[in-house]
């Protein structure tokens, strides 16, 4: 009966020791290949230029409850001045958005709590055309509607850039690039076979900015952009 106890005892110390040797072996290999993993960042820009512009303006009267009817005549008026001064500068109609009359109650304070109910009508304007130089231009000349007795706000123009999805699809394979050429810099090994790859988001910037955002960065106050996108890759190193 001690023999067996013995014998059990030898085997299981035994088989205990094989399986150490197997999961040691198991983590050399893992160190290993971890050893001869690399993951790095590259990326890629293209400056590229506004193809679409667009121009967001308003208008806007007040108007006691009593004379409302007056109020919404002067609007209209008003939109006719803001349509013929956008014509004449070239802006065509199926390039002007024209909102309906939005009417916002005004706050009373206490001192004038018995006094008539007032209204602010506005009307918002919105201008997208693919002529750049134009939309820059009739922003800077806005001023001529406020001289014919309009009571109108511009915004600077904003202008974007159409084919995002082709110029993404251009640059992430030099992206890829500039990542394996900074994995082979950094190791001082040739970068073997690309393991896993993710993309980050999109940057559109201003020429030369450095103004990134985690979430993405779209800025909209330049005719100019500078395009750039990152990739997380690691490689295999030889």
């Amino acid at each position: 009966m001690e023999n067996n106890n013995i014998l059990k005892s030898s085997v299981i110390l035994g088989l205990s020791f094989i399986i150490g040797l197997i999961i040691v072996s198991y983590s050399l290999i893992q160190i290993k290949s971890f050893d001869n993993l690399l993951v790095v960042t590259g990326s890629s820009k293209q400056l590229v230029v506004s193809d679409i512009a667009k121009w967001n303006a308003s208008f806007s009267r007040n108007a006691y409850d009593y004379n409302l009817n007056q109020g919404y005549s002067s609007m209209k008026s008003d939109e006719e001045i803001v349509r013929n001064f956008l014509k004449e500068n070239g802006i065509s109609e199926d390039e002007i958005t024209i909102t309906p009359v939005s009417m916002q109650k005004n706050y009373k304070y206490d001192s004038d709590y018995e006094s008539p109910d007032q209204y602010t009508l506005t009307q918002d304007v919105i201008i997208e055309s693919n002529d750049i130089e134009k939309i820059s231009l009739i922003s800077k000349n806005a001023q001529s509607v406020i001289e014919k007795g309009v009571i109108f706000s511009a915004r600077a123009p904003e202008y974007y850039y159409s084919k995002l999805s082709d110029a993404r699809i251009d640059l992430l394979p030099l992206a890829m690039e500039d990542a394996r050429k900074r994995a082979e810099s950094i190791s001082g090994k040739k970068a073997g076979p690309l393991k896993s790859v993710s993309m980050g988001v999109v940057q559109v910037l201003q020429p030369n900015s450095v103004d990134i955002s985690d979430y993405g960065m779209y800025d909209t106050s330049t005719v100019e952009k500078e395009i750039m996108i990152t990739v997380r890759a690691s490689f295999s190193l030889r």
